[in-house]
């Protein structure tokens, strides 16, 4: 295999098949996957592949710039395929994670810089609420104990 560079990187790497795939998975995903769900869609591509690999590889693309993590506030580290300045919407039930429909505040930056000692490098912004299908669950379970009350009232 030849040696080359990531686009838009300044690190070296091996150019792999696995790296490849892996990267190309993130990069389709718009759910933000883990490394279990990434490994579980790769697995379909390349069935010998390992869950090392995997970490091995996410870290690689990580260090090159071609992917982000999302730190983890439920129990998993999340990746992103889209590595420009956006915001994400994170369910509180679920963990589930989706790009906000909106444009990154590109001025937020300057602003914040002119009226502070620090040197801003970026920021991120993430809301945080109930996804629709952890809503829907909990309207069901909610109807289900409305229906409950009202024929242990009935007794």
């Amino acid at each position: 295999m030849s040696s080359e560079k990531f686009i838009g990187s300044t690190h070296k790497y091996r150019s792999t098949n696995q790296r490849h795939v892996i990267l190309e998975v993130i990069k389709e995903s718009r759910s933000h996957p883990t490394a279990n769900e990434i490994y579980e869609t790769v697995r379909k591509r390349l069935p010998n592949i390992s869950l090392g690999t995997i970490y091995r590889n996410i870290d690689i693309l990580f260090e090159n710039g071609l992917i982000e993590k999302i730190g983890p506030i439920t129990n998993q580290m999340r990746y992103d395929g889209i590595t420009e300045n956006h915001y994400h919407i994170r369910c509180i039930r679920c963990g589930k994670i989706v790009d906000a429909p909106m444009r990154a505040m590109n001025g937020l930056d300057d602003y914040v810089q002119r009226r502070t000692d620090y040197t801003i490098l970026g920021h991120r912004l993430e809301y945080v609420g109930i996804c629709p299908d952890c809503k829907k669950k909990e309207d069901q379970m909610h109807a289900l104990e409305g229906r409950k009350k009202l024929t242990d009232e009935d007794v």
